[in-house]
């Protein structure tokens, strides 16, 4: 399998332990899509089913995900498997659900806050999450590539961090060619499959 561009740059994300902290709700860094990445991502668009997804440890989800993505994606595999990793560290979990989405409506319009207690999310191609801590007064937007931990309220003591909602960006309203995202999502195995809670309308 090629070298992945991320696995290089994970020692200096362990910042993101950060999200750990009992008044924090969001950790975000910014990282660009380097080429090669770009193109798997593009190549999974073009190929792939709309949602892929995997559960258990990291060496169960890369037997789940070698088997159904083709060579040219294989990068964009390693990638998610590398940030996997880095959640399982942060979080401490060990049975992950890994999820990769194309998404092309206005899905998750309304800012929310999740029913997990850790996700971390990382939007390969199109606009990334936006967050707001004030009701929707301004909006911030999560660059494309950026790596984003978000707390749920199932986090012990998330009750006493700053509460940040957040949203996927709405796409009707853009240009076309940001009309498509590819969206990758990282949880507790124990997930459920819809786990959000509506915050603001």
């Amino acid at each position: 399998m090629p070298v992945c561009p991320t696995r290089g740059r994970l020692d200096h994300l362990m910042s993101f332990r950060g999200i750990l902290s009992p008044h924090r709700s969001l950790q975000s860094h910014e990282m660009d899509i380097p080429p090669s990445l770009q193109e798997a991502a593009e190549a999974y668009l073009q190929e792939e089913p709309r949602l892929l997804m995997a559960k258990g440890t990291l060496p169960e989800i890369a037997a789940q995900f070698e088997a159904r993505v083709p060579e040219q994606a294989r990068l964009l595999v390693q990638d998610m498997l590398d940030l996997a990793e880095l959640y399982s560290t942060v979080s401490g979990h060990r049975n992950l659900r890994v999820r990769l989405e194309k998404i092309t409506t206005d899905s998750c319009r309304k800012f929310h806050v999740d029913c997990v207690d850790l996700r971390l999310l990382r939007t390969y191609v199109g606009p990334g999450v936006q967050w707001t801590a004030d009701q929707g007064h301004s909006v911030c937007e999560a660059p494309t590539g950026a790596v984003v931990f978000l707390k749920g309220k199932h986090f012990p003591g998330w009750e006493r961090a700053k509460k940040i909602l957040h949203r996927s960006p709405p796409l009707s309203s853009r240009p076309a060619a940001e009309r498509v995202r590819l969206l990758l999502t990282i949880d507790e195995a124990s997930a459920c499959a819809d786990a959000n809670f509506d915050m603001v309308a």
